[in-house]
């Protein structure tokens, strides 16, 4: 008797396994699927228009933006070219907030620049 029920669980696992993974199987298919006509009406939209679509024209900012701010920032694979002279400084104490250069508590209230 443990068998049989033993049996029809395996059985009723296996066909909800098979019903969840064609269910996302569905939904993936659905979701590519939307995906190609968005891309496929905003690239007519382009066309009708004359104009380059939304995305398109932000990606290029972004890279131009990117590409403005990251110029020598990654060796490109080929000789390294120097990026300026190395200038080496003399290490300071910072005197924490409200203590005078001799470490000691009282001095001007810095609180009072920073707020005006």
């Amino acid at each position: 008797m443990n068998t049989i029920f033993d049996f029809f669980g395996r059985l009723v696992r296996g066909v909800l396994k098979l019903a969840l993974g064609v269910a996302a199987l569905v939904f993936l298919l659905s979701l590519l699927l939307a995906t190609l006509v968005v891309v496929l009406g905003v690239s007519l939209w382009a066309l009708v228009t004359g104009r380059k679509p939304a995305p398109a024209v932000l990606f290029s900012r972004f890279r131009q933006t990117s590409q403005r701010y990251t110029q020598n920032v990654w060796p490109t694979g080929g000789a390294r070219r120097p990026s300026g002279d190395v200038v080496d400084v003399q290490a300071t104490e910072v005197p924490e907030p409200g203590r005078d250069a001799a470490g000691r508590r009282g001095g001007p209230d810095t609180m009072a620049r920073v707020s005006h």
